[in-house]
């Protein structure tokens, strides 16, 4: 089964995504920061990873810097889904190696249609 790793300091964000990841096939697993997230990396590498960009502890471009530079960490598809939207941070996260981005609110088919984009459906 496919397996996606959910990053965001919100609860509810992580349920949602969930929900509409499980429904397209994915095992989901959840991590409320960047640093639990390197942890879930380091102990099984996902396929995916849903990630968030402002978060306590570790950001998710932090997060992601550190992701590519870890054993198998340039295996994982990332899509960041934030509130951030200008244009700068959108460059910032695909030139750290993300390969789509998503506006929060997001919904089922937002997800995956950014899914398929990235070449996980």
């Amino acid at each position: 089964m496919r397996t996606c790793l959910v990053v965001d300091d919100s609860r509810v964000v992580r349920k949602v995504a969930r929900r509409i990841l499980e429904e397209i096939g994915f095992d989901v697993a959840e991590a409320a920061d960047g640093m639990e997230a390197l942890a879930w990396c380091r102990a099984d590498m996902p396929q995916a990873i849903l990630l968030d960009w402002n978060m306590p502890v570790l950001n998710g471009l932090e997060f992601l810097h550190q992701l590519r530079r870890a054993p198998d960490g340039d295996k994982p598809v990332v899509v960041f889904c934030t509130v951030e939207n200008d244009p700068d941070h959108i460059a910032q996260a695909l030139d750290a190696g993300a390969a789509e981005y998503i506006m929060k609110p997001f919904d089922s088919d937002i997800i995956e249609s950014k899914f398929a984009d990235a070449g996980l459906l």
